[in-house]
């Protein structure tokens, strides 16, 4: 155990899933972010759980070899970057070994079948979309991310891992409030119902330039409009949509349901390898459009297709993933819960002349169980679950359906070897598992998983 408000000169042992320094007193656990493996470093002991406690970093006394300082200016306030201070090859150290200790001690299979991270060449500005909080902090108007674990809202000029341009829209954005007086929906973190914006979201594509501006506000009426479309769309390089949303809820979630396009187009288009794309506000696009196509082109690999095959790709969004599967199988089923998003796959096939897929709007498991009941049975399932991983059910569904393979996209290791558990006790074999780097200096990795049916 730790003593709260006490300082310790502690060794770091190791690292948490999030990337926070591990030292231990005792075999008794405290985690400490911003530290490295193998530095000496003084903490202030901050919080002490009955199994585990947590440090704030007062001092690094040994450097490990592996630190760097940030190129941000915001790392230690920011809450998006939160290991920054680690050189891009021990990121990917650091990632290659949380997914084999998922790997070990969740789904119980061996490390060597877990590949080293595919990484960046050039790991920053890789972020194709954002979305920024507008707050009034201390007396003036703040717009940026917010601080690790907390509403408060940090002012941030320059973004390292978004595209410049988005910096130059929060620019025009924060000076036009000012300059008119327009007040955010926040003060110093709390709701204030006599403001009135409250995020402003900026897309643009990889391979298009095209930009779109979402404006969110809490009220329809917005004084000096006119004003803010002129600025973006004089100072934007490659303005094609400015949207104004609605969102007087007091909520975390950003978007509301009132779209209105109040310049330009309703969409913008960017491409994936050679497959083209309308990307509305809503739109699930990934966000780093150099590995997406690694990532994806990793999937099409493990699905080892010859035309000849039937496929499934369950939570298939927007249809990304079933157009790359299309081109090289016989037939391809994608099956999506929203309704927009399968909307937006059918109009998707029909840009990029994919006439092989079919989409149905369900749960995945609901929908295989109706495709096996008329009688399709697939060669291979793709799922491309949400971070929590996938339902028991669709789990079950696959097992029933007995496809000759599964390519298993995910966003979080600890959840999907909690799935291959479940599917190497239902019958199914882990290949390979390619770790892929999405999101260089965060602590998030994806991973594509080839199984086989015993």
């Amino acid at each position: 155990m730790i003593e709260k408000n006490k300082e310790y000169i502690l060794d770091i042992v190791g690292q948490g899933y999030e990337g926070e320094g591990i030292a231990k007193i005792d075999s008794y656990p405290i985690f400490i972010q911003g530290a490295l493996t193998g530095e000496k470093v003084k903490i202030l002991a901050i919080k002490a759980n009955k199994n585990f406690g947590f440090g704030k970093l007062l001092e690094i006394i040994e450097p490990s070899e592996e630190r760097v300082t940030p190129e941000c200016e915001n790392a230690k306030r920011c809450g998006g970057c939160s290991i920054q201070h680690m050189n891009y090859k021990n990121q990917l150290d650091f990632k290659f070994d949380r997914v084999k200790d998922c790997m070990h001690k969740i789904a119980g299979l061996t490390t060597d079948l877990v590949q080293y991270p595919i990484g960046m060449e050039t790991p920053s500005r890789y972020r194709n979309k954002v979305q920024l909080p507008v707050g009034m902090v201390k007396g003036k108007i703040a717009i940026g991310f917010y601080a690790t674990r907390s509403h408060n809202i940090i002012d941030i000029n320059k973004c390292l891992i978004q595209d410049e341009i988005a910096d130059k829209v929060a620019a025009i954005t924060r000076s036009w409030m000012e300059k008119y007086k327009i007040l955010p929906a926040t003060t110093d973190g709390i709701f204030d119902p006599k403001g009135l914006v409250k995020h402003i979201m900026i897309r643009k594509g990889f391979k298009t330039n095209e930009v779109m501006v979402v404006l969110v506000t809490i009220k329809k009426t917005v004084p000096h409009i006119n004003e803010f479309i002129a600025n973006i769309r004089d100072n934007i390089d490659g303005i094609k949509s400015i949207v104004h949303n609605i969102n007087s809820k007091d909520t975390n979630v950003v978007l509301g349901t009132d779209f209105r396009t109040i310049w330009g187009a309703e969409k913008i288009t960017d491409y994936i390898d050679e497959f083209k794309f309308n990307i509305s506000p809503v739109s699930f696009f990934q966000i780093n459009p150099v590995q997406t196509e690694v990532l994806y082109s990793t999937a099409l690999k493990y699905a080892a297709l010859t035309g000849k095959e039937t496929v499934f790709d369950a939570y298939c969004g927007t249809g990304t993933i079933t157009l790359f599967l299309g081109q090289k199988a016989k037939k391809v089923y994608g099956v999506e819960i929203v309704p927009e998003a399968i909307e937006n796959a059918i109009e998707n096939a029909k840009e990029n002349k994919i006439y092989n897929a079919e989409f149905l709007v369900g749960t995945a498991e609901e929908k295989i169980q109706e495709l096996l009941d008329q009688g399709v049975e697939p060669d291979t399932i793709v799922v491309d679950p949400p971070r929590k991983g996938c339902d028991i059910k669709l789990l079950e569904a696959i097992a029933e359906a007995k496809p000759k393979n599964v390519v298993y996209i995910s966003c979080d290791p600890s959840t999907l070897a909690r799935d291959l558990k479940i599917l190497t006790e239902k019958g199914f074999k882990v290949g390979k598992i390619q770790p892929v780097d999405m999101f260089p200096h965060t602590p998030h990795i994806e991973c594509v998983v080839k199984l086989k049916r015993k």
